[in-house]
């Protein structure tokens, strides 16, 4: 009896681009998670805490919204929303009610959620480092690409 075909383009699974990307983001992300184990944040809690900190040092004193971190982050709101919530009980971010939009809320960086996302940052950078060394020098053009990437509407 045939095998049957799967009908890709490839002949070859190594080829598709899909498939690699869903491999090494794999193996990124298991690399994220041991890198914030010490820290006990998920992956998606880091990357909030950390971009709402970044957000708190370069916007000029504005107030930030779930709604502008979520979309900094690129992260789906109501996903945002809960994530938020969980990082609101273990005391790094405060959640205010916006003064002018009662529907919305504005985000701020507790001390301790400044210390954790600093402290975990190192050790994320760390690990990235090891993860994209065997780039060496290509590590730029590979972010620059990656950026085409997250550009593009397809």
């Amino acid at each position: 009896m045939a095998e049957p075909d799967l009908g890709s383009r490839f002949e070859t699974a190594a080829q598709s681009p899909g498939l690699a990307l869903w491999q090494v983001t794999n193996r990124w992300q298991a690399v994220m998670r041991a890198a914030l184990k010490t820290h006990d944040l998920t992956h998606v809690q880091y990357v909030l805490l950390a971009s709402l900190v970044w957000m708190q040092a370069h916007n000029g004193g504005q107030l930030i919204t779930q709604t502008e971190l979520a979309e900094f982050a690129a992260t789906d709101r109501m996903m945002t929303s809960q994530v938020l919530r969980a990082l609101e009980a273990k005391q790094l971010i405060r959640r205010d009610h916006h003064p002018s939009d009662g529907r919305a809320r504005v985000l701020f960086a507790t001390e301790a959620g400044m210390g954790c996302a600093q402290r975990a940052t190192r050790d994320v950078e760390a690990a990235d480092q090891g993860f994209f060394s065997p780039l060496g020098g290509k590590t730029s053009s590979f972010v620059a690409e990656l950026a085409v990437l997250s550009r593009h509407e397809p």
